[in-house]
């Protein structure tokens, strides 16, 4: 409609049609308005593109952040189950070294009562009766005696050490009192008489000397 009623108008009204012609400056104007706006607009799609990378920045140092924690998390769990497995197989050996010491232990305590037959068969013999007139007795006795000299080079051979603690300070790790008495001439507390010797398997005592033990009078 109005399109129209312009063309009417430079149809009657020749001036007002050469008024109506656009004008070069307002043409020039316009497009420089027009300009300037899409400016405008680039400007502030600039502006939004450069506001952005901060937010991308702190989501990169968040996830940073996390990532650092989560490392520090692992290493900490990854050093206490290296921990854990150095511990297991220390308790391991252990356990392996102490088989091998100890495995012999039940034999052992079995042969101890061999060496006790032979301590007692050899003190048995009295000495007066151990002469050449007597050939056969002598012959058994000193028998009994390499016996008994072998066993125990054995038991030494494999850790198992006689105790025989006469005169010694009692230790209850090593002793077992059977009775207390006083004796004229002994320091109280220590050993007056061995009724049994005992035996320790590489430092441990395998059966505890028995033992009389001095008291105060």
């Amino acid at each position: 409609m109005a399109a129209r009623c312009v063309r009417l108008a430079r149809r009657n009204f020749p001036a007002l049609a050469f008024s109506l012609r656009p004008s070069p400056r307002l043409l020039c104007t316009a497009t420089k308005q027009k300009n300037n706006g899409q400016s405008l607009e680039e400007d502030m799609g600039h502006n939004e593109q450069k506001t952005e990378p901060p937010s991308t920045d702190k989501n990169l140092l968040e996830e940073k952040v996390k990532l650092e924690e989560q490392l520090r998390d692992t290493m900490e769990k990854y050093k206490r189950a290296l921990a854990d497995t150095e511990n297991v197989r220390q308790r391991s050996q252990k356990l392996v070294e102490e088989a091998k010491l100890y495995g012999i232990q039940g034999f052992c305590k079995d042969l101890l009562e061999v060496a006790d037959i032979l301590e007692k068969a050899t003190q048995s013999v009295p000495e007066e009766e151990i002469q050449d007139d007597n050939p056969h007795l002598k012959s058994l006795y000193e028998g009994l005696v390499l016996t008994e000299a072998q066993i125990q080079k054995v038991f030494t051979k494999h850790g198992l050490l006689r105790l025989d603690p006469l005169g010694a300070k009692f230790d209850p790790y090593e002793h077992e009192a059977l009775f207390h008495t006083p004796v004229e001439g002994k320091e109280p507390g220590t050993v007056a008489l061995v009724s049994k010797v005992g035996y320790k398997l590489h430092g441990r005592t395998l059966r505890p000397a028995l033992v009389g033990v001095v008291k105060e009078a």
